[in-house]
């Protein structure tokens, strides 16, 4: 079990047993408010750079009203976009970045050093969310949430029940499965498919993968991820199953479709998102209270009840509503947290394999090319 497995469960147990770790919350508005000094020339604009829909609106026109910054919010649909959107130069204040892709673009000079004085509210993560294995201390990322990712099912054209990653090459689903182009996250699923680690750099574990990404890109649609795609492909009549996230599971319910979320018996895979300051960022102080901001406690709350995924900041505990505190799709049982694997940095040869089987991967032949 990684480190990283073993800090995300702890916050788990103490979202799940309803005890927050209440480190400084009486001074929490006092130290994020007094804070509101944005140096010599206050920047107008702060442009902020995610998935889609990472953030509900409310707190965006929150944060422009408080400081006076527009907020521009630029997206991707995977996260290997979002890197190549920061190597790329690509000016943006604020980015979500997952785990494994951190300590690259830090060793490349590409995320600027947070200055922890202008982000008081940083202590209201869960400690060991503070000093994980690809940022100790935070030097350059602060978690943001965090999640399993699992199947969507549209249990009436299922056909049958889906208990294992296997099942997206289940000939019943060929041509009703929809597939996201995400790298890290489908390449490791094939890996954990055939009973490898999701962070193998086998060169022989790497191939078998390979023959089973082509096999299930001919028999599927892909695309890179959004929320609005996703419940379009599960909307649609013709999707039966994709992997995905609780939030595609509750918007299919939202809409009145039969959908359920399987964590598979091979073990879940955990994605964690974290916000970096590029080190192009033109306005570093005017980012770093952006982070801040999203730290309070009640607007990381906010941000549960609205997106419906987890957070590492135990304070927001009190905030966050009853059923969705104590839902199991969106805080997942012990029994899963224990199978679920995390997504880790790759060494260089590891990078360098990953990268090779992903350029043959995407001059595959696929069903489509769109949902």
């Amino acid at each position: 079990m990684t480190r990283i497995a073993l800090h995300v469960r702890a916050v788990v147990f103490a979202l799940l047993a309803g005890l927050p770790v209440l480190l400084g919350l009486a001074g929490c508005d006092r130290d994020s408010r007094d804070s509101k000094a944005s140096g010599p020339n206050p920047a107008r604009e702060l442009v902020f750079y995610s998935w889609e829909e990472d953030l509900p609106p409310s707190l965006l026109t929150a944060f422009t009203a408080e400081t006076g910054a527009r907020v521009v919010y630029r997206t991707y649909r995977s996260t290997e976009e979002g890197v190549a959107g920061i190597r790329s130069g690509q000016v943006c204040d604020v980015a979500v970045i997952e785990n494994p892709f951190i300590p690259d673009l830090a060793a490349e000079g590409l995320l600027a050093e947070l200055d922890h004085r202008n982000i008081p509210n940083l202590v209201h993560l869960a400690e060991d969310f503070r000093e994980l294995l690809f940022d100790p201390g935070n030097r350059y990322s602060v978690t943001f949430n965090w999640g399993l990712t699992g199947l969507v099912v549209r249990d009436d054209l299922a056909q049958g029940r889906v208990t294992r990653w296997a099942d997206l090459w289940d000939e019943r689903f060929a041509g009703r499965i929809q597939v996201w182009d995400l790298q890290r996250t489908l390449v490791g699923i094939a890996l954990k498919s055939l009973g490898h680690s999701a962070n193998s750099e086998n060169p022989a574990e790497l191939e078998a993968a390979l023959a089973r990404l082509v096999q299930l890109k001919a028999r599927a649609r892909t695309s890179g991820y959004a929320p609005d795609l996703a419940e379009q492909a599960l909307a649609d009549g013709r999707t039966a199953l994709l992997y995905g996230y609780s939030q595609d599971l509750l918007r299919g319910r939202q809409r009145g479709l039969q959908v359920s979320f399987v964590l598979p018996a091979e073990g879940s895979i955990q994605w964690t998102d974290n916000f970096v300051v590029p080190a192009a960022s033109p306005n570093k102080h005017l980012a770093e209270r952006f982070i801040d901001f999203m730290l309070r406690p009640e607007n990381s709350a906010r941000i549960v009840n609205e997106q419906h995924y987890p957070t590492a900041n135990t304070a927001a505990t009190p905030f966050i509503r009853p059923e969705i505190l104590n839902d199991p799709v969106l805080f997942p049982p012990v029994r899963e947290m224990r199978r679920a694997e995390v997504l880790m940095p790759l060494s260089p040869e590891g990078r360098r394999l990953h990268a090779q089987l992903w350029r043959r991967y995407l001059a595959a032949p696929a069903l489509s090319a769109k949902p």
